[in-house]
């Protein structure tokens, strides 16, 4: 269903980009940009977390969007057009929807990149795209600056404001999805955005903009290159808490596996709160901590299941 949506939005800014006016399509590419994303989500975190992390983020985006229209803080001066409906007091719909669906696309290409890092990252990687949005938004008319700026029209405390937010838009992600998970799909949402963003500043837009093609896609596009690329490097399952056996994660319930394994605990590991603490002082997420036995390549080996949500993560990993 993610994908279908993504395709979905390719469509409609393929016909906005040929369309008369490219303004009416803003809300259904927003629509369905923010269904591709809590579906992809919802692939990897179960429904409820994804409906509560987009509401979340959606939220977060009104309440920005108010207190700026209204203040100035922390963007800076602006107003809406009333071409965007509905609204609700000052901020269209559309806006909120816009934060939500965006901020766990970002958020994917963040724990993509370092789940240690992905609250910052992803936020980055969100900025990066109002280096598309705003411009756009601005020549379509949906909304004007008081006073201007150097880039196209918008001022520089704008994007101060944007990184602002969106820090506070994936903390809310992060602890209303939980454990870090690596989604494709939400990876490949932004990407597609990233390159339909480019591509029609550059070529489809009239009259075209190779400056902000070029700002706006080589930030998003580096977000991009770098989750696909760190998403591919082997040993990515330990940073999430998981542990791959035989190409297949194992379901990592740590009682179960030692009732049927007969496994104990390994000695010097120290179970903690949020995890288990290794010797040498690393930290593994999750509840507890077994060894079980496997027979394999002629020999006993062994190693480590943690407790998690694997199943919705395995479905993620296979994009």
């Amino acid at each position: 269903m993610g994908a279908a949506a993504l395709g979905m939005m390719v469509v409609l800014q393929v016909a906005s980009g040929v369309s008369e006016n490219p303004a009416g399509f803003t809300g259904p590419i927003v629509t369905v940009m923010a269904v591709s994303a809590v579906c992809f989500a919802a692939a990897a975190r179960g429904w409820g977390r994804a409906g509560r992390a987009f509401a979340a983020a959606a939220l977060i985006g009104y309440a920005a969007e108010a207190i700026g229209e209204s203040t100035g803080f922390p963007f800076g001066q602006y107003r809406y057009s009333g071409v965007l409906w509905p609204e609700v007091g000052p901020v269209p719909v559309t806006v909120c929807v816009a934060w939500g669906g965006m901020g766990l696309a970002a958020y994917g290409v963040g724990t993509a990149i370092s789940t240690r890092w992905a609250v910052v990252l992803g936020a980055s990687a969100l900025t990066g795209w109002d280096l598309f949005l705003d411009p756009q938004m601005v020549r379509l008319g949906l909304w004007t600056w008081a006073e201007g700026g150097p880039y196209r029209g918008v001022p520089l405390t704008n994007f101060a404001g944007w990184l602002l937010v969106s820090l506070l838009v994936m903390a809310a992600i992060r602890r209303t999805l939980g454990v870090p998970f690596r989604s494709r799909g939400l990876t490949s949402l932004y990407t597609v955005m990233a390159a339909m963003e480019t591509l029609a500043f550059a070529a489809v837009f009239e009259p075209r903009d190779p400056l902000v093609a070029a700002l706006g896609g080589v930030t998003m596009g580096a977000f991009a290159l770098m989750a696909w690329r760190r998403g591919r490097e082997p040993g990515r399952t330990r940073q999430a808490g998981f542990v791959r056996n035989r190409g297949r994660l194992r379901e990592p319930d740590a009682s179960a596996a030692q009732r049927e394994s007969g496994g104990e605990d390994r000695p010097g590991y120290v179970r903690e709160p949020d995890g288990v603490r290794e010797p040498g002082g690393g930290l593994w997420p999750g509840r507890g901590l077994a060894w079980v036995r496997r027979q394999g390549w002629g020999r006993m080996s062994r190693w480590m299941v943690l407790p998690g949500r694997a199943r919705g993560w395995r479905r993620s990993w296979r994009g």
